[in-house]
């Protein structure tokens, strides 16, 4: 069954919106060749509503449709996307009637700025750098919900060691250069990227900076995504000294460090989110 969606929901108010079910739209990114995030936004059709405006690909979701399907779908059906080449990250409803209406935003990254094409719904689709989209004409309900969607830059370090430590009893610590260069291998794979904080925004992670320790520092990696920092010492005090002058990097930004020990993490400015070790092997 599709397109049972077409419509327009009443919320008791009498005030309408389009959608009998609820409805849908992808706000999918994708790295420029220098890292920074864009993002595919559609102009507006005139004769839509807000027409002349730009926003994301949406539309109503069918009866049988998760929001997730009815987001990818209307992008594939409005723009051309691939959906092949879709990786959904989060979910968030930013709209909503009394009665039950919602409008769900499904966040999403590319590994590239895909090629699109326009039906009727849109005069022009582009790529455009997150920066920029506050400063064009928004269709309304988008500019409302734009701020708590948009990304900080991320500077992300990892504790290497932590990390292998929690990927379980693969027996990493018999050929410790192996597997670390197996494990910074994967994670550069699936870079850059967009991650959900537990405050519920989000952050772009172009590259993670590894630091290694020990015999770990006999690891061979060689991609952009993932800058090595080898630690004299403790791997530690490195993270905690590397923390510490985040700020002069990623300025306005979030520095995170992955890591699940209790003493580093009593050590870390304030301000810096530690991520968990299982959040980013969940990326793997």
């Amino acid at each position: 069954m599709r397109g049972d969606g077409d419509g327009w929901a009443v919320g008791p108010d009498g005030e309408k919106r389009w959608g009998r079910h609820g409805a849908a739209g992808l706000l999918l990114r994708a790295p420029l060749a220098d890292g920074r995030p864009a993002v595919l936004l559609q102009h507006r059709a005139a004769w839509s509503h807000q027409g002349g405006t730009w926003a994301l690909p949406g539309g109503a979701r069918d009866s049988h449709e998760s929001t997730v399907d009815a987001a990818v779908r209307e992008a594939h059906e409005e723009a051309g996307i691939d959906v092949a080449a879709v990786t959904v990250r989060a979910e968030r409803v930013t709209s909503g009637l009394a009665g039950g209406w919602t409008y769900t935003t499904v966040v999403a990254d590319a590994t590239e700025t895909l090629v699109t094409s326009i039906n009727q719904e849109s005069t022009e689709l582009r790529w455009v750098p997150e920066p920029e989209v506050e400063t064009m004409p928004l269709h309304s309900g988008f500019a409302e919900a734009w701020p708590s969607l948009r990304t900080s830059p991320v500077r992300m370090l990892l504790d290497t060691a932590n990390v292998l430590g929690a990927s379980g009893p693969t027996g990493w610590w018999r050929d410790r250069p192996g597997a670390t260069s197996a494990l910074l291998t994967d994670l550069a794979a699936v870079l850059p990227r967009t991650v959900e904080f537990p405050d519920g925004t989000f952050g772009w992670v172009p590259r993670v900076e590894a630091v290694l320790e020990g015999h770990a520092r006999d690891a061979t990696i060689d991609d952009v995504r993932i800058p090595v920092h080898s630690a004299d010492g403790s791997g530690d005090d490195e993270l905690a000294r590397l923390a510490s002058t985040a700020t002069a990097v990623v300025d306005p930004g979030v520095t995170v460090v992955v890591t699940a020990d209790r003493g580093l993490r009593a050590r870390l400015p304030e301000g810096t989110i530690a991520m968990s070790p299982s959040a980013v092997l969940g990326w793997l």
